[in-house]
């Protein structure tokens, strides 16, 4: 009644149709086969006076027209049936009804009539059992409920969104070709990084394809533009190979042709030398302690989140003085951190005498000088010890070789002499190499990340493998000087390990551009709600014993939700894209399976050429090279204890000249 119809109406309007359609299949009945009823006694002269007008109106001169006239009332009839629906009415059985029906209905004209009384008894019996099906099939069909609700069981129609179908490209973009699903349809779509200088963050569980469907892309695309570049192989070479032979084919996309330069520390016949303490690149005694805390942390990473400890600091500025001392005796002809490492194993007796020499890091090393003229020894080890046996670590032929040449510098994009860098890790050596190439990145972002210099992209494979303090700085900075940093992580919890909880999430924020494959737990949940929500459609059925209802809505939910993103395959992302000014990208948010040519880029890297041999080294080489940076600390100390001798300079103790043990500070070291 709420609508304004009268319902008792339409339901006696209903009745009296459906009682009209039965009346014309009854005189149908009985004046076709008006004989079989006069044989049966059934007929009597007042009916048939009443009836002979009927037959005389055209509409019963042959079987077929009015039992078509009595379909269409039963049809006109049940239009306005509204039975009670019932779940367990299935269509099936509803179809059966009227197809027996139809069948029964119009099957009994192929009986002759009126030769037979016999054929016409089957006649009236099959077309009045077929009226029933009818009857009875309508009937069924209005208690039909015909929403299924059990058609899209995972609700993944509902959850498909517009996506970028333009490809949007200049001369900085990354543009992946990839397929999404929208409805029932699957269309072409583009995931266009038109600025990369915004960060990107690839994350993504192992085999879910963050090398292979994103990283490698952005390697090629960037190099096939230009770019200077610095690229972090975990397992070298892996993209250095693909870095080198995309180089190799496009050295004509650079206005001056860069050089290329790779650091590993396992094949030293495929290593250049460079000093990660250059004196070139340290200019205050600020770029020092930067070093130095790199580091320590990248030996120690749980330090990280104990920043600011007396015994985490102490060490930190134990070696910020070993190194800027070294920095400044000579003009650096000693900074490398292999001499650095020598220096902090010399004695207490004559490491203290030397580097009180350089007065800039007195304020430094003073607290360490007060502990062990005070005999404060454990404290003396509790400071210094750490640090010592941290470095410890990286005192090894190899690392001393590859640190302390000087084959290239660090400016990547230096305008004059671009590079392109590929320092590469070994998974099995991850706490040595870790911490010295966490300094390698140290030193490159501070000289790329400066204004007037050549585009440059930083590409990060497995980043929480390294540590590097002032991430989050690069990001929000960079973007004016161009250079472009994609970040490679399988999880926000393995940042939150490494980095943690406060540092991880400056990263997770700050990044313009973020792709993920398969990830779970909170990085899925972040990224559901980064993607944000759509209108999606609701419909319910509520069935009682009166009634049944039907409803349907709409609200917002989650575009991608936290289970769908855990459960990804391997070459599907989601992920939202950053845009320019000048460049509107309305649709930013994507779900897609990014497209790979297969086999091309198998027929690619089979004609990959190896990494050049860039010298023949032997094994008595990289030895001597050992052995010479030993001798030059023990040089460098007997030459500075030395001339204190010669000046009679002595350390005080309390305003009293300190007693000489069995070895004084003023006797020459011996090792």
């Amino acid at each position: 009644m709420q609508t304004g119809e009268n319902l008792q109406g339409l339901r006696n309007v209903s009745d009296f149709t459906r009682f009209v359609s039965i009346c014309v299949v009854l005189l149908h009945f009985y004046l076709s086969s008006h004989d079989a009823f006069r044989h049966w006694g059934l007929t009597s002269v007042e009916v048939d006076h009443i009836l002979t007008p009927f037959s005389q109106t055209g509409l019963f001169t042959s079987r077929l027209k009015p039992k078509l006239m009595a379909l269409l009332l039963l049809c006109v009839s049940l239009l306005g049936v509204k039975g009670k629906k019932e779940e367990k009415i299935r269509g099936s059985t509803v179809l059966l009804y009227l197809l027996s029906g139809i069948l029964f209905y119009f099957g009994s004209h192929l009986l002759p009539l009126p030769h037979s009384e016999i054929a016409t008894l089957l006649y009236l019996v099959g077309s009045a059992a077929g009226y029933l099906l009818l009857l009875a099939g309508g009937t069924l069909l209005s208690r039909l409920i015909s929403i299924n609700l059990q058609g899209d069981i995972f609700n993944m129609a509902n959850e498909t969104f517009p996506q970028e179908e333009r490809l949007l490209e200049n001369e900085f973009s990354v543009n992946l070709p990839a397929k999404y699903r929208l409805q029932d349809r699957v269309r072409s779509s583009w995931i266009n990084i038109i600025n990369p200088f915004r960060a990107l963050l690839v994350l993504g569980t192992p085999g879910a394809g963050k090398s292979y469907f994103v990283i490698r892309h952005v390697i090629t695309q960037h190099l096939r533009k230009g770019f200077s570049m610095f690229l972090y192989d975990f397992k070298f070479d892996d993209l250095s190979l693909i870095a080198y032979n995309t180089l190799l084919r496009n050295i004509g996309s650079f206005q001056k042709k860069p050089s290329f330069y790779v650091i590993n520390f396992d094949d030293l016949s495929r290593t250049h030398r460079c000093n990660p303490l250059a004196p070139d690149g340290m200019e205050d005694i600020t770029d020092a302690t930067e070093a130095s805390r790199t580091i320590m942390l990248g030996l120690n990473r749980e330090w990280i989140k104990k920043q600011g400890d007396f015994f985490v600091e102490s060490p930190i500025n134990f070696l910020t003085a070993v190194i800027w001392f070294l920095r400044r005796y000579r003009d650096g002809r000693f900074c490398t951190l292999p001499h650095v490492i020598e220096l902090m194993q010399v004695e207490y007796d004559h490491l203290f005498p030397v580097l009180r020499t350089q007065k800039e890091i007195e304020a430094l090393i003073n607290p360490f000088i007060s502990a062990y003229l005070n005999k404060a020894r454990e404290q003396l080890e509790g400071q210094i010890a750490s640090a010592k046996i941290s470095l410890a670590r990286l005192v090894s032929p190899q690392l001393y070789y590859v640190l302390s040449g000087n084959d290239f510098t660090l400016d990547i994009n230096n305008p004059v002499a671009p590079k392109v860098v590929c320092m590469g890790n070994n998974p099995q050596k991850l706490q040595v190499y870790g911490a010295v190439l966490s300094l390698y990145v140290s030193r490159v972002v501070k000289l790329v990340n400066r204004k007037g210099q050549l585009k440059s992209s930083l590409v990060f494979d497995e980043f929480p493998t390294i540590y590097f303090n002032g991430i989050d700085s690069l990001i929000a900075t960079a973007r004016s000087n161009k250079v472009a940093t994609t970040l490679g992580v399988q999880d926000i919890s393995q940042l939150r390990k490494d980095y943690g909880r406060e540092q991880a999430e400056v990263i997770m924020n700050t990044v313009g551009n973020i792709i993920s494959g398969q990830v779970t737990g909170d990085t899925a949940k972040l990224l559901s709600e980064r993607l944000g929500k759509i209108l999606q459609e609701r419909k319910s059925v509520s069935v009682n014993s009166s009634d049944t209802s039907f409803s349907k809505s709409t609200q917002l939910d989650f575009a991608v939700p936290a289970s769908k993103v855990s459960a990804l395959s391997s070459g599907e992302f989601v992920g939202m894209v950053a845009d320019n000014p000048d460049t509107k990208i309305n649709l930013k948010a994507f779900h897609c399976e990014i497209q790979n040519n297969h086999e091309a880029l198998k027929r690619e890297e089979a004609s990959y050429s190896p990494l050049p041999a860039i010298r023949d080294i032997s094994q008595e080489e990289v030895l001597s090279t050992y052995d010479m940076i030993r001798e030059d600390i023990r040089t460098l100390v007997q030459e500075e204890l030395q001339k204190l001798q010669a000046s009679s300079e002595k350390i005080p103790a309390e305003g009293q000249p300190k007693k000489k043990d069995a070895e004084s500070p003023g006797q020459p070291l011996s090792f």
